[in-house]
């Protein structure tokens, strides 16, 4: 029995409501429900084949790199333009959905905080 659709397959699908602020032929990026900063949304591929971000990095370099563009394009439209990247990467660094993402922070951040 084939594994059940992850929420961002779900929210890709159109079948869970998003706040979707960006999407492509390869990503979408929606605002996170529970944000850590002024500004923190998710970018998302549409394949869900990569459950982390070395597994994307070692089979697809090129749609990392995309993601990271966009992160950087959000920042500018979102923010200052200033932005923290994060991808969690293991249940043990709060990884809770295996379909890679980068978590886009903006909007004031100062060194040494999380958020």
């Amino acid at each position: 029995m084939p594994d059940a659709p992850t929420i961002f397959e779900r929210i890709i699908a159109r079948e869970i409501p998003a706040d979707i602020v960006y999407e492509d032929d390869a990503v979408v990026a929606f605002r996170d429900i529970a944000p850590q900063a002024p500004v923190h949304l998710l970018v998302v591929p549409r394949t869900a084949a990569y459950p982390d971000v070395a597994a994307l990095a070692d089979a697809d370099p090129a749609l990392l790199a995309h993601i990271i563009a966009v992160a950087k394009r959000l920042a500018a439209e979102h923010a200052d333009g200033d932005f923290r990247l994060i991808f969690n990467s293991g249940e043990g660094a709060g990884q809770t959905v295996f379909h890679v993402h980068a978590h886009v922070l903006a909007g004031g951040l100062t060194e040494g905080t999380l958020g």
